[in-house]
């Protein structure tokens, strides 16, 4: 399980489409991305769920975050984590595998269905819509599912794999809005990010200052008052939370 979990971190930090070059500036811009998912999964409708309360035993919730589910958003969420939030909860600590169900009309028609590799499927319940659940881990504020249902979903391996890791993508979208709204109002200066992207390149002060024509005095002023911007406590942290927020790659 540990093998899937780096392909999928792997994947979602290189540098395709969905990766941080093309980084949401809003949650508009997250939507095109599930609606293009969705189609792909021949749903109906998505939701993004997080995991609230993480560290606190017995405090962990679903919290559904986005959704295209309309007038009945609060309906359809409540019953999807009353039927199966627990089952979540508890699957994210153990894998990555993503979860399936079947409405329970669907289920009857079915009388159980088959066995799909790379997926786990959950026992029937009363819902009135089938649908999958990619699992996510991105840390203590970046877990929780992209799901999809309606139906019936494609669950085709190779889709599924693909759709899987467009689900860490989406989730790191959220989690790079979030703390960017937790920064200061001042932005990075374009200098400012010059010297991060180097030094996250690896290059050390004076070359940096070689690079951009600066003194290594005037490079490290530049990388302190990022580091600062940045809420970070020191110059490797801020050159991670620059490439999560989309400022360097």
């Amino acid at each position: 399980m540990a093998s899937w979990h780096t392909a999928l971190r792997n994947d979602a930090d290189s540098g395709s489409p969905y990766g941080a070059g093309s980084r949401a500036s809003s949650r508009s811009d997250i939507f095109p991305k599930l609606v293009t998912m969705q189609k792909t999964l021949h749903a109906r409708n998505f939701a993004v769920l997080r995991i609230s309360g993480a560290g606190l035993p017995n405090k962990r919730k679903l919290i559904c975050e986005l959704d295209n589910w309309g007038a009945l958003a609060s309906e359809h969420s409540s019953a999807l984590i009353e039927a199966y939030g627990d089952a979540f909860i508890h699957h994210i600590d153990l894998s990555l595998l993503p979860m399936t169900w079947q409405s329970s009309d669907a289920e009857a028609r079915s009388g159980g269905g088959e066995t799909v590799p790379l997926v786990r499927k959950l026992e029937a319940s009363s819902l009135g819509f089938s649908g999958i659940a990619f699992p996510v881990r991105l840390g203590a504020l970046g877990n929780g599912y992209v799901a999809f249902s309606g139906g019936p979903v494609n669950i085709a391996s190779e889709i599924v794999i693909d759709q899987h890791v467009r689900s860490f993508h989406i989730m790191m979208d959220l989690l790079a809005l979030d703390e960017r709204r937790t920064l200061p109002s001042e932005t990075l200066s374009e200098r400012e990010i010059a010297c991060l992207q180097l030094a996250g390149d690896g290059q050390i002060s004076e070359e940096i200052a070689e690079r951009l024509g600066l003194s290594v005095h005037t490079v490290n002023a530049y990388l302190g008052s990022a580091t600062i911007k940045m809420d970070a406590v020191n110059r490797i942290q801020a050159i991670a939370k620059a490439i999560r927020l989309g400022y360097i790659h």
